[in-house]
């Protein structure tokens, strides 16, 4: 589907020529500019009880008279800001999923749109859009969207056009995330995550390289190699490259975590719920998601994103509670929870990045169930001591309506992280676990700018709804691209 164009707004919306014309009214009160028919229809509804200027509400008319477009949706906006627009925009479209209109108009009742308008359309529209069917052969089908197109006037042209082609790469990122996700763990498994990597570095022209056991055993990564054990699943790192810029142009580097399913290991989980654990990769497919939007736009920086996947299980070959590893820094790890594995496979990644002499680090991961005790399913956290970085990072969350919450780092909290068997335990206390773990990675991240971000409440859905949400790609891909003007 391609969202990749704009209306130029006609004498009358009541003119335009779509099977669908949905009109986002925004604040209290009904614009005095709207189509006289229209605001007609509006406003015999408001007296009726049928529709009111609250968010949430939306009105549906079919065969208007004197309306080209023959399915009218009136739907209610808190106000006119991109997020709210969003809102009103999926609202309205899920009242037209079920019908077969195809080409659908959309206008902000009053006029005034922006390239974060066109951009959170498209957002909108891709998520009303999108089924999963690959283990589900009785998936509904897919609604009978063909295309979209934002209402704007000439001078919003230009704006609206980038806003839609971002929207457009986003999507796309989006649905690639989910698509990974969403796959049971005996199918996404890290062969099959590396082969995804292969797969856009065909259709992008991207480096893509993958390394098995062998070559990790000779860089030494002790800690990726003891939470692999346990599987009979081959592990799989991978490094893909977008070269955007010289060479010589220092990278902006992105680390996935990809535990393609995680038992917990010998510090086994219980049962309810575990299924949920297949979506323990949605670090990994964030990445993979944000390099997919970034090849499409293509923007003048490199980028490097880095994946170290397999799966945590128990076995005979498993590592055990107690066990000491020696990680690829060369630090000694006690590990006292195979549950906290993540932490694990990450800091040899992050100690492999250095290579790249990067300009900045940007970890992702489903990390800690404390950082959803924290901070709920709305907002990612983060983690950084760089206060520019972190100002970076939350902007373009806020930009991408994928928001991230900035967490402590005190050197406090780096006490309780003592063992007397090793230079450090993979845990430490219950109280304050998502700090704990990303002080843990801290360690690793001595020779650049890095942040973290733990996105384990924010990275699928569970209940009616269970399924990935392809976050934080959005705001990845906005902190990637502001990139291009660091230099």
């Amino acid at each position: 589907m391609d969202f990749r164009h704009h209306i130029a707004l006609p004498s009358k919306l009541s003119t335009l020529a779509a099977d669908s014309l949905v009109v986002v009214v925004a604040g209290a009160q009904a614009d005095e500019t709207l189509d006289p028919v229209l605001r007609q229809a509006l406003d015999s509804a408001l007296k009726s009880g049928d529709f009111q200027f609250k968010a949430g509400r939306t009105l549906y008319l079919h065969g208007l008279a004197g309306v080209k477009a023959s399915r009218i949706v009136f739907t209610a906006a808190a106000h006119a800001t991109p997020k709210a627009f969003k809102a009103a925009v999926a609202a309205a479209l899920a009242v037209l999923k079920s019908g077969g209109g195809k080409q659908v108009a959309v206008a902000l009742s009053g006029g005034g749109v922006s390239a974060a308008h066109a951009e959170v359309l498209v957002a909108a529209a891709s998520e009303a859009t999108y089924v999963y069917r690959h283990t589900k052969p009785s998936a509904p089908a897919e609604p009978a969207f063909r295309g979209f197109g934002l209402v704007c006037v000439k001078s919003e042209v230009t704006e609206v056009q980038k806003g839609l082609v971002l929207g457009q790469a986003l999507a796309a990122g989006v649905t690639l995330a989910r698509e990974c996700a969403n796959r049971p763990g005996n199918q996404c498994t890290p062969t099959f995550l590396a082969d995804q990597a292969k797969k856009l570095g065909r259709s992008h022209g991207l480096k893509v390289e993958v390394l098995d056991r062998k070559a990790v055993e000779k860089l030494g990564m002790g800690a990726f190699l003891a939470v692999a054990k346990g599987s009979d699943e081959p592990l799989r790192f991978i490094v893909a490259r977008y070269e955007g810029a010289p060479k010589s142009q220092a990278p902006v580097v992105l680390v996935g975590k990809g535990i393609t399913f995680d038992s917990g290991g010998i510090s086994i989980k219980p049962a309810g719920e575990m299924d949920e654990m297949k979506f323990d990769m949605g670090g990994a497919a964030s990445v993979l998601g944000t390099l997919r939007a970034v090849a499409e736009l293509k923007p003048a920086l490199n980028l490097v994103v880095v994946i170290p996947a397999c799966e945590n299980l128990p076995s005979g070959r498993a590592v055990k509670p107690g066990d000491v590893v020696t990680s690829m820094s060369g630090q000694t790890i006690e590990i006292l929870n195979t549950d906290a594995e993540g932490r694990l496979i990450l800091c040899d990644a992050l100690t492999y990045v250095e290579r790249f002499k990067p300009a900045v680090v940007v970890d992702v991961a489903t990390l800690t169930g404390a950082c959803v005790i924290a901070l709920g399913h709305h907002h990612s956290g983060l983690f950084t001591n760089d206060d520019d970085l972190a100002i970076q990072l939350l902007s373009a969350g806020r930009d991408a309506l994928d928001t991230c919450w900035r967490m402590p780092l005190d050197e406090e909290y780096d006490e309780c992280l003592k063992s007397n068997f090793a230079d450090i335990p993979n845990v430490g206390p219950r109280a304050g676990g998502s700090i704990t773990a990303a002080m843990f990675l801290k360690r690793f991240t001595v020779k650049y700018r890095w942040a973290h971000l733990d996105v384990a409440g924010t990275a699928w859905k569970s209940g009616h709804h269970k399924g990935s949400t392809g976050r934080p790609v959005g705001l990845l891909t906005h902190f990637v691209l502001s990139q291009q003007t660091k230099r």
